[in-house]
């Protein structure tokens, strides 16, 4: 049984070897019937960098509504173009009955104080035009100046002496200064209670204003239809989330409100994508892109890169940085947004240099060699390469267009 095993291994290690020396054979002898060469050709070579993103507009607004309540009707779809200022939606409004009794007190309540104010204000006026409140400075004024003239007549008599005169003569300049003063106090304080008469009719109006939005959705100072919700800016609407019937909340400081609709200038695209930590310190602002759109596949579009990441994001493992390009439009197509495009980046670029395929260049020890026919043979020389776009490869040295290099790869197969 022992000697079975064995002579069933021994047997099996010769067809093994036997097979692996049918294989080497074969690979020189195919090795050998590869004679098949290219003419090294001058090309446009360039180095880029891709960039996965979408086209998105540079500006997309979203509308929404200053009252709350429910869609009544909508003015516009998806697709249709828009000036500032067009209707986009009426809201039917659905008022609470606690908001209009709280705006209803807050009427009642501005009414009283600007009641109180107006007639505060008329009792200001009489007290001014009647001199009520410089009466005392005005008559001490009067007092002051008797007082001057006769303790004058008794100085130029020798009766006083000029230190006793030069007092009554102070007292006269200080009542006169206290009467021009109240004077201003007086003309001052009326000018304060016409400020608050103001103040307080304002405070009344506009709670008066906001009982009737609240109540018809109009402001009476605008005119305005508040539940008619208008475009803010000029452009083509790509979005209508809401339907008829659908409930919508205001634009406030608490909450962002129901968006109405999306507006955006499709005049201004940019491509927004991303690119590779191991890119992204080969690129700068100012570069150019050449954007390939899937759903265009036969056109490409030019951009300027004008915007790179100062931080990456981690994705999947990979840290990733966004890129946005302007994207230069064409007349003969329409760019929607959202489009998956990829954006070729280029970093560098040769026009009409010496170059042969990538796939026939040979790496030993960190130089590069080809393979020329010499006669029946192939020989190896060494050669320098330039940039390469993966594909095609620049020759600074070494070959020149009455070469015959050997190919090294056919059809995807590559011959040892």
């Amino acid at each position: 049984m022992k000697k079975g095993c064995l002579f069933s291994t021994i047997a099996a290690l010769v067809i093994l070897t036997a097979g692996l020396v049918y294989y080497f054979v074969r690979q020189n002898k195919t090795q050998a019937e590869n004679t098949n060469t290219n003419t090294p050709e001058y090309l446009d070579i360039s180095r880029k960098i891709v960039a996965t993103g979408t086209i998105n507009p540079r500006q997309e607004i979203n509308i929404k509504p200053q009252v709350s309540g429910v869609i009544d009707e909508l003015f516009v779809t998806a697709g249709e173009v828009v000036e500032k200022g067009i209707q986009l939606a009426r809201i039917k409004l659905v008022p609470s009955q606690v908001n209009i009794n709280q705006a209803q007190s807050q009427v009642e309540l501005a009414k009283l104080r600007f009641e109180d104010a107006t007639r505060e204000l008329e009792r200001q006026k009489n007290i001014n035009q009647n001199n009520l409140d410089v009466e005392n400075a005005k008559s001490s004024y009067e007092n002051a100046k008797r007082e001057e003239e006769r303790q004058r007549q008794l100085f130029e008599s020798g009766v006083i002496s000029e230190q006793q005169y030069n007092q009554f003569k102070l007292d006269l300049e200080l009542s006169k200064t206290n009467f021009e003063n109240a004077k201003i106090t007086s003309s001052n304080s009326l000018s304060q209670f016409e400020t608050q008469v103001s103040i307080a009719e304002q405070e009344y109006n506009s709670a008066v204003a906001n009982l009737k939005l609240l109540k018809e959705g109009v402001d009476q100072n605008s005119k305005q239809v508040a539940n008619i919700v208008n475009s803010t800016v000029s452009g083509m609407v790509l979005d209508v989330p809401v339907e008829e019937g659908t409930s919508v909340i205001e634009r406030n400081n608490f909450n962002e409100g129901t968006t109405i609709a999306t507006i955006a200038n499709m005049n201004s695209l940019i491509f927004e994508g991303t690119v590779d930590e191991a890119d992204v310190g080969t690129i700068k602002e100012g570069m150019p892109i050449i954007l390939k759109i899937g759903a265009i596949p036969d056109k490409e579009f030019n951009a300027v890169l004008e915007f790179i990441s100062p931080k990456g994001v981690d994705t999947e493992g990979t840290v990733k940085f966004e890129v946005r390009a302007a994207v230069q439009q064409s007349e003969d197509n329409f760019l929607r947004a959202g489009y998956s495009a990829n954006g070729d980046i280029v970093i560098n670029k040769k026009d009409n240099v010496l170059a042969i395929k990538e796939r026939d260049i040979l790496y030993e020890e960190e130089k590069k060699y080809v393979e020329i026919k010499n006669g029946e043979e192939f020989k190896k020389i060494e050669i320098e390469t330039g940039i390469s776009d993966g594909l095609n490869t620049e020759i600074v040295s070494g070959l020149d267009t009455t070469m015959l290099v050997r190919v090294q790869q056919e059809s995807g197969v590559p011959q040892s």
